[in-house]
């Protein structure tokens, strides 16, 4: 009797999926970017607990040993990006989802009880493997199980998801920090909130269905056929799995590129752009302000709590940002937003360079340094951060794309490495203004290389610009 009632009302969810496949669409949107939140408040997070893991009578760091705590999750998230797109080829993206909100989950609380700074830094670089796999697998999964109308809107809510869960990074760590500021370990109260989300996507991992495009391209056809009536109208489902069927049969028949297509002119153009728009999107030092916001605001003047508060409202508008770029990108030429946003990031940069030259011991300093971190943060994230991810989708043709993405987000995340490791050195080193004088020669060289090598992509098909990069 009660194996008939688990059948019917497995029945019934079949029904109530077919029958809303819109609102199914939604909550499989949700689950899925629990993985980008997760992503960015384990990136976020590390920036309150730093002052107060850094103690003597915590983990003792040095400012080598502080680059190494933040930056082996970036370390760790450069493998997870190469082995985390073969993973779910071979198990599938929800088996691959499921895996990483484990992995989550083991290095987060990994992190909480590391006794020493060799355990923290192990366990930071599994907590990256999970980050770059979730940087792959996510943005994968929607782009699948999305409508092509709506693929870029649902894709870019991963992002979203990102700053979000940084926002609320900084959030917690203003509220603990303030509350429990006095207990040494706070740092520990800080770290333990990241299980939570990592706890949500495992149990929501339940209600996901396997990309319909994985089950078709191992041949399970019926299968595929079932989940897109789940997540589209009935006609629209049949259609759809004919064009995944006939774009499969089409890739297999396509030749695929090789490391010796290097030597082709318009080839290599094409890779050495994206590995350029890699680089400059994190030796601009994006991540000085998101992992070591708090110690900026304390080198600038602020006490370690009010640096905290401080800190969410580097946050908010990284939030706020993300959400106006997502309305303009297809709006705004892509070489326009992209130099609008490296100039604009450029000229906070120099400023804060100057001010605490100038405003050194000035009560007026460090809020002038919020200010232009602030302003900072509009320009990356509402231009070069977007631009950067659209761009790089873009400018590879199809045959090209796997290898072309694979070496130009490697050279994201090792830059973006390099920037983690050796910010606390530097200001040790050269001070606040020294470092940020450095970011700002990064952008000026980004200003020049992005206007004079990237054409506009805006409006075109992938095959036009793939001819407009043979005809340069």
């Amino acid at each position: 009797m009660e194996s008939i009632r688990v059948t019917e009302k497995s029945v019934q969810l079949e029904h109530a999926k077919k029958k809303d496949p819109e609102k199914f669409l939604k909550l499989v949107t949700i689950v899925s970017t629990f993985g980008g939140l997760l992503f960015g408040y384990d990136t976020g997070v590390i920036n309150g607990a730093l002052p107060f893991m850094a103690k003597p009578d915590q983990l003792n760091l040095t400012p080598f040993t502080e680059g190494l705590v933040a930056s082996s999750l970036v370390l760790g998230a450069a493998f997870g990006s190469l082995f985390g797109g073969r993973l779910s080829d071979h198990k599938g993206r929800r088996k691959a989802i499921m895996y990483l909100a484990i992995l989550f989950l083991f290095s987060a609380l990994g992190c909480v009880i590391a006794p020493n700074t060799t355990v923290m830094v192990i366990f930071r670089f599994l907590l990256g493997l999970a980050v770059g796999g979730a940087s792959v697998v996510v943005p994968s999964y929607l782009a699948e199980m999305s409508p092509s109308a709506r693929r870029g809107r649902l894709v870019t809510q991963n992002e979203l998801m990102i700053v979000t869960g940084q926002f609320l990074a900084y959030v917690f760590n203003a509220a603990l920090g303030n509350v429990f500021g006095d207990t040494g370990h706070v740092w520990r109260y800080m770290l333990v909130v990241a299980t939570l989300p990592a706890v949500a996507l495992w149990i929501g991992v339940i209600i996901l269905p396997e990309s319909p495009r994985w089950l078709a391209s191992k041949g399970r056809v019926g299968d595929a056929l079932r989940i897109l009536k789940q997540i589209r109208q009935e006609n629209v489902a049949e259609r759809e799995l004919d064009e995944i069927k006939a774009h499969l049969l089409e890739q297999k028949k396509a030749k695929r590129v090789t490391f010796k297509d290097l030597g082709i002119p318009w080839v290599r153009r094409i890779i050495i752009l994206g590995m350029g728009i890699g680089a400059i999107s994190q030796l601009v030092g994006i991540n000085s302000i998101m992992y070591y916001g708090t110690q900026i605001l304390q080198n600038s003047g602020f006490g370690t709590k009010t640096a905290l508060i401080g800190n969410v409202a580097n946050g908010l508008i990284s939030v706020i940002a993300v959400i106006v770029g997502m309305s303009i990108m297809h709006k705004v030429n892509r070489r326009t937003m992209f130099l609008t946003g490296l100039i604009g990031a450029t000229i906070a940069l120099i400023s804060i360079g100057i001010a605490t030259l100038t405003l050194a011991g000035s009560p007026m300093l460090p809020y002038v340094v919020l200010s232009m971190t602030v302003l900072y943060l509009a320009f990356f994230q509402g231009a070069i951060g977007p631009m950067t991810w659209l761009t790089l989708s873009e400018i590879f043709p199809a045959r090209l794309r796997g290898m072309g993405m694979g070496i130009a987000v490697l050279f994201l995340w090792i830059c973006n490495f390099l920037v983690g490791m050796f910010f606390p050195v530097l200001l040790n080193g050269i001070g606040l203004s020294g470092t940020f004088f450095i970011f700002a020669v990064f952008g000026i060289l980004g200003v020049i290389f992005i206007a004079k090598y990237l054409p506009e992509t805006r409006g075109l098909s992938l095959e036009q610009i793939e001819d407009n990069f043979k005809a340069l």
